[in-house]
């Protein structure tokens, strides 16, 4: 009996390793890819390449420490990582001359998205810590770091913190981590869908109406100017980094900084449809790695809410333009991926 119980372990580590391997030879495909299509859209049209390869390099290095680090310390890496993100959104500067949409700041930007990427590694390292009294305190500090984000005004980062805390408090009760990640591709589909159709102005006149008073009439000019450059081709936009220069809302702003404020619109400006596709297979790419991780569900789906959220203030602001943020992303996935030392360890002194 305990020689079958010990083959069933290692047949399933090696199943874990397998679908471990086969995840991150997707990542590294479709990282590639992105790299690749942004390099053929700026031989194609122009253009500067460098800010998205940044981008691209960025996830793949976060990524990468992200495993090693969460291998070796599963708490204290995201304990840390929440903490550095944290630092990082109090110490960026949010006093400005301009509203917010042009500003690189803005409140659905990179502080909020350092927000939520701060609350989800603390969720994450509450769910690998091993005593109740670590979990309290790391659940008391997403707690801190939403009050931090109202007490500095960011709506969105109390939100997003929010939301993450009470996904990741629900994500004990899921069996099946598969219908939770999928629900959470569904939500960022529907607002990038949203987000596309107020840019397109086919929403119901109530509807359409409301979305754009609340997020302001400049960010919609922006999204309909990235989507008349869409509509020329279609297929490889006109050529990355050019969005600034061709728009003619972003050349009146007082303060422009060349975004659309919204990620698939910029894509799709940028570097055509294939461009979004590649964006939406990165995505995709994470939440199979979370659907095949040997961590625990409830470490698995608090880094896919904490993404999805990420997703979605992408879709609306300008969050993936920032080194910390697309950095911070990567780590996260990587951390939430790891395989623990101390699980090899054990698994190894097992009869």
């Amino acid at each position: 009996m305990e020689s079958t119980g010990t083959e069933s372990a290692t047949r399933a580590a090696d199943a874990e390793d397998e679908g471990r391997n086969v995840s991150d030879a997707t990542g590294v495909l479709a990282l590639g890819a992105c790299a690749a299509w942004s390099l053929i859209t700026a031989t194609a049209h122009g253009g500067r390449p460098e800010g998205f390869l940044l981008a691209v390099l960025a996830v793949a290095a976060g990524y990468a420490s992200g495993r090693i680090f969460g291998s070796l310390l599963p708490v204290v890496a995201p304990a840390a990582g929440a903490l550095a993100g944290l630092g990082l959104a109090v110490a960026a500067p949010h006093a400005t001359a301009g509203p917010p949409v042009v500003t690189p700041h803005g409140d659905t930007g990179e502080i909020a998205a350092l927000f939520a990427l701060s609350a989800g590694a603390a969720c994450c390292a509450a769910w690998a810590a091993r005593f109740p009294a670590q979990r309290l305190a790391l659940r008391l500090s997403a707690v801190g770091i939403g009050v931090v984000a109202a007490a500095l005004g960011s709506t969105t980062g109390l939100v997003a913190s929010a939301g993450i805390l009470l996904c990741s408090l629900a994500a004990d009760r899921m069996r099946h981590r598969a219908l939770a990640l999928s629900g959470l591709a569904l939500a960022t589909v529907l607002v990038t869908g949203v987000t596309w159709a107020v840019a397109e102005g086919v929403l119901p006149d109530g509807l359409g109406s409301f979305l754009e008073d609340q997020l302001g009439p400049h960010r919609v000019l922006l999204w309909r100017d990235a989507l008349t450059l869409a509509h020329r081709d279609p297929t490889l936009g006109a050529g990355p980094g050019r969005f600034g220069e061709l728009s003619p809302t972003a050349a009146q702003s007082l303060l422009p900084d060349g975004k659309p404020h919204s990620a698939p619109l910029q894509l799709a400006a940028e570097q055509g449809l294939t461009g979004v596709a590649l964006l939406a297979a990165v995505f995709c790419w994470v939440l199979y790695a979370l659907l095949r991780t040997g961590r625990p569900t409830p470490v698995a789906l608090t880094a896919g809410a904490t993404l999805t959220a990420l997703a979605v203030i992408a879709s609306v602001g300008n969050a993936l333009s920032f080194t910390a943020v697309t950095a911070g992303t990567g780590l996260l996935a990587g951390i939430a991926t790891a395989r623990p030392l101390a699980d090899e360890r054990s698994e190894r002194t097992e009869p």
